[in-house]
């Protein structure tokens, strides 16, 4: 289908009104996100002055529930969850004093409602950013354990103060303006489909997580991206870890090291037999996939003396 930057569909009457209603965009990415979107529509009603979804031309039903809720509907194929992202922001001709960015799978807390109800009024003009913790929920649990939360994300700004940075993979919000502050409550990322799902996302994941990770020795993307910094913010010092100490581990010790801070060291034990697969699939299983996919881009690379990018291409399909 040919991408088209024109609404699909135009906002219908809403569901019910709230006077409390904030000067907000929401921005939403979606792809077959029936289970999901409902509940995170639910969480935005009567709160926000519009929201918009940005399809990848789904399947399901996703585009009539949006349908249903009011929201403004853009279509456009998919390359990266920041493309994508940005070109939503560009193309959505955002009007009102602050946007936010949540996922198909989140919802908003009324806590973070009202305190946003309260905040945002009184804030300087030089803060043009907000930090909100979110909670993640894994087969009905709470994982709270693991270095997992709290994890601070920019997911409201000012209009126009923020894009999202241009990356592959582990891609964040940064702001070309302002500073940020951090609130008191939460959002809610909880989502809804089957285990057989999330491997498969997480299997496309790898294959972008080792672009990056290739990349960082290579040189061949060239990121405008938050700065790496150990003793900046908690998305800083994560990029500092990430691409200091872990990316110049060796390959397939760094998962076992990494599984063994998250679930010994950090108590991910804690979490009970969801946390455990939480952490094994997501902390090693995952990271243990993205360096087998490094190793077999690497050998081809040798083997067949071709760039790395080229092996890339020919072994995964992606031009970059």
């Amino acid at each position: 289908m040919t991408d088209r930057s024109e609404l699909l569909h135009t906002a219908l009457p809403e569901r019910r009104s709230n006077t409390r209603r904030l000067p907000i965009s929401v921005l939403i990415l979606s792809f077959n996100e029936e289970p999901n979107l409902a509940q995170t529509l639910d969480s935005l009603q009567g709160w926000v002055e519009r929201i918009i979804v940005v399809d990848s031309h789904s399947s399901d039903n996703t585009i009539q529930i949006a349908e249903s809720y009011g929201c403004d509907i853009l279509q456009h194929e998919f390359k990266n969850h920041a493309m994508q992202f940005n070109w939503g922001l560009q193309q959505a001709n955002i009007t009102s004093q602050w946007t936010m960015r949540l996922d198909a799978d989140e919802r908003v807390t009324l806590g973070l409602w009202e305190e946003l109800s309260t905040l945002l009024p009184r804030l300087a003009t030089d803060t043009t950013g907000l930090l909100v913790r979110r909670q993640v929920y894994f087969m009905s649990r709470w994982i709270r354990h693991g270095g997992y939360y709290p994890t601070w994300l920019l997911r409201v700004w000012r209009s126009g103060a923020a894009v999202c940075e241009e990356r592959w993979m582990d891609e964040h919000i940064k702001l070309i303006e302002g500073a940020a502050i951090y609130v008191k409550q939460d959002i809610i990322d909880e989502n809804r489909k089957p285990l057989t799902w999330w491997i498969a996302k997480h299997n496309g994941y790898a294959t972008r997580e080792a672009i990056d990770l290739i990349s960082l020795k290579e040189h061949f993307l060239h990121y405008d991206s938050i700065p790496a910094r150990i003793w900046g913010t908690q998305d800083q010092r994560k990029r500092w870890l990430k691409e200091q100490l872990y990316a110049r581990t060796p390959l397939f010790i760094r998962p076992a090291a990494y599984f063994f801070l998250r679930y010994v060291v950090k108590l991910g034990f804690l979490d009970g037999a969801p946390g455990l697969i939480w952490h094994f699939l997501q902390g090693f299983w995952y990271r243990f996939l993205v360096d087998a996919k490094i190793y077999e881009i690497t050998r081809k690379s040798r083997l067949e003396g071709i760039t790395m990018k080229e092996a890339i291409e020919a072994l995964h399909g992606v031009k970059l």
